[in-house]
């Protein structure tokens, strides 16, 4: 049931990230950045800062963030193409 529910708050993370950033993304690539933005910067602040959070709140502010990141990163790449 935990990974089910991180696809979902990943999900929502995404599409919230897409929005603040006006990236017009597919759904699918929103789901996927804010998985993999909220694992990675989940792991980063567990790792360098000892910051391991559990609640949902958490895990979706870490997801927008993340994803933001990814978002940022993915449009740096198109740009310099």
């Amino acid at each position: 049931m935990g990974f089910i529910f991180a696809i979902i708050i990943g999900g929502v993370a995404g599409i919230i990230a897409d929005r603040l950033m006006s990236a017009n993304n597919s759904l699918v690539l929103n789901v996927i950045l804010g998985v993999a933005g909220a694992a990675v910067l989940n792991f980063i602040l567990g790792l360098v800062f000892g910051l391991w959070g559990g609640n949902i709140l958490w895990q979706l502010l870490t997801g927008i963030a993340g994803a933001s990141a990814l978002i940022w990163g993915y449009r740096e790449m198109q740009r310099r193409r």
